[in-house]
């Protein structure tokens, strides 16, 4: 195990998050609220002076393995999410102590920004944000200050994407090490030959879709501030919104509406965005994932609005289908946005079948390679025709040749065995991370809320997905919010990474012998 190269990439990560700081400066200033502006530059020195140090002190050490490219990226979404609380906590303490000149413009004091006077709060929402997630410690929204959005939206921007994938494309460095590093961070396919063509390639297709959401969002009557963060927000499948309701807040059909297909884009793989955008329209439904993302939205959107129909949960048939529709894309695709109260903490809203039934869409997740969590599409039909296959196995001789068709693939028993272990290996470790969150949930919070949202709101941290049950706020035990971080985390990396980093630690320590 090489520690000099986990270090060294490690520093490069933090300095580009640095820039990230530094350029939210000017987000600030564009918006007049000069008295943040200290704040995003003390953290921008914090975390780029921690950079730089890393990556001067071991600049020379080797390119990585699979070990370290595993090692760095768990260990660089913690430092990360940990580092990226400091504007939240930074503005939070302006304006408390307000130190500034009355022309900085420092507001005063709401209740939601002095959540974030609280370390742990804004450790919450930065691992929320660079995990894409939205789960969120600001209970008003509107209260914050236009540099927080910004901060919390380009956060899941970034994350959706990836921030290693954004190291790697402004670094510029070719070779092995960069195509590892890539690798560590759930992606593997790639666009072109060249490791930085893909993830700058890659680049230009987000940037693409998150400007064609401003448009279209605009279009739909969005104001200018919210169609720049929800479209920030909602092609990384992250959720953040500037408004408390999120986009129910609008109470607008087509703003509603609008907001599906960008949530859609962001669940299908950027190699299939890549080939549809040549003009190759067949891998809608050629590519196996992008057509399970259809079929799958399709199937558990009806699904949806059947039963709720059913519990006569809404008005009219339109209203109950487009909340049916919505709420299932956005669990599904792990957006998170919500336009509808699925549940009042201790008080049930929705009932235990549709809010299962989003559970499971949280699950499955939507396409690999893509801005989702979950388990991913791939590995759930992996799982599925893998287990048709082993039991089949009973019945043949075993000299017979057997392949497994997955899509365009045609798997032999030698690749079988490899994807369905390691589908069943990440299946296994998904679900016993899920029952720690849940069990220290049930441990910690009263019994009067309902199984089914303690269940959903752990399956939402981990799954990246950022709707709540009126369980997830400030007001959570302590517990209960590390235990969500540590499940964000968990959820964003597709637990490998993390099962390698704490295998490292364990054997550093000595602690197998």
């Amino acid at each position: 195990m090489q520690y000099r190269t986990v270090g060294r990439d490690l520093g490069r990560i933090l300095q580009i998050v640095s820039l990230m700081l530094l350029v939210s400066v000017l987000i600030a200033a564009i918006n007049g609220e000069l008295y943040a502006i200290p704040a995003f530059v003390a953290s921008a020195i914090v975390v780029g002076g921690l950079g730089l140090g890393l990556a001067r002190r071991y600049r020379s050490a080797p390119e990585p393995g699979k070990l370290e490219a595993m090692v760095t990226a768990a260990t660089a979404w913690g430092a990360v999410g940990l580092l990226g609380s400091l504007p939240f906590l930074f503005v939070a303490w302006t304006i408390a102590l307000d130190p500034y000149p009355a022309w900085a413009n420092t507001p005063a004091m709401t209740d939601t920004v002095a959540v974030f006077l609280r370390p742990v709060h804004g450790v919450f929402e930065s691992i929320s944000g660079f995990t894409s997630t939205g789960l969120t410690m600001a209970v008003v929204e509107e209260e914050l200050p236009r540099s927080i959005h910004w901060w919390r939206s380009f956060t899941e921007w970034i994350g959706g994407v990836g921030v290693i994938v954004l190291t790697v494309a402004i670094l510029a460095r070719p070779g092995s090490g960069s195509l590892t590093l890539f690798e560590s961070e759930a992606r593997s396919e790639k666009i072109h030959p060249s490791i930085v063509s893909t993830v700058t390639e890659i680049w230009k297709i987000y940037l693409g879709f998150t400007l064609a959401g401003i448009v279209l969002f605009l279009v739909a009557g969005m104001p200018p501030w919210d169609a720049l963060n929800h479209a920030m927000t909602g092609i990384s499948t992250g959720g953040f919104s500037v408004h408390a309701d999120s986009i129910g807040h609008y109470g607008s059909p087509a703003i509603e509406y609008a907001v599906i297909p960008v949530m859609v884009a962001g669940s299908i793989a950027f190699p299939i965005h890549y080939l549809i955008l040549k003009g190759e329209v067949s891998n809608f439904y050629r590519d196996i994932q992008t057509r399970w993302v259809f079929v799958w939205f399709t199937a558990g959107s009806l699904l949806l609005t059947g039963l709720l129909a059913v519990n006569g949960q809404y008005d009219t048939l339109e209203e109950t289908f487009r909340i049916g529709l919505f709420q299932f894309v956005s669990a599904t695709s792990n957006a998170g946005f919500g336009t509808a109260t699925l549940g009042g903490g201790t008080e049930r809203v929705w009932t235990a079948g549709p809010t299962f039934l989003l559970c499971l869409g949280m699950l499955t997740g939507a396409a690999a390679g893509s801005t989702v969590g979950g388990l991913k599409l791939v590995r759930v039909l992996v799982l599925l025709k893998g287990t048709v296959w082993q039991i089949r196995s009973v019945f043949v001789p075993e000299t017979a040749v057997r392949h497994l068709r997955l899509g365009a693939r045609s798997l032999d028993k030698t690749q079988v065995e490899r994807e369905y272990t390691e589908a069943a290996v990440v299946f296994v470790l998904w679900i016993l991370f899920l029952m720690l969150g849940v069990a220290v949930f049930l441990w910690t919070l009263p019994p009067s809320y309902p199984a089914e949202y303690v269940i959903f709101d752990v399956m939402s941290a981990q799954s990246t997905v950022g709707l709540d049950t009126g369980i997830t706020g400030p007001d959570m035990p302590e517990a209960a919010k590390v235990v969500l971080i540590f499940n964000m985390w968990v959820g964003r990396l597709e637990i490998i990474p993390v099962a390698v980093l704490l295998g490292t630690v364990l054997e550093r320590l000595n602690l197998y012998r």
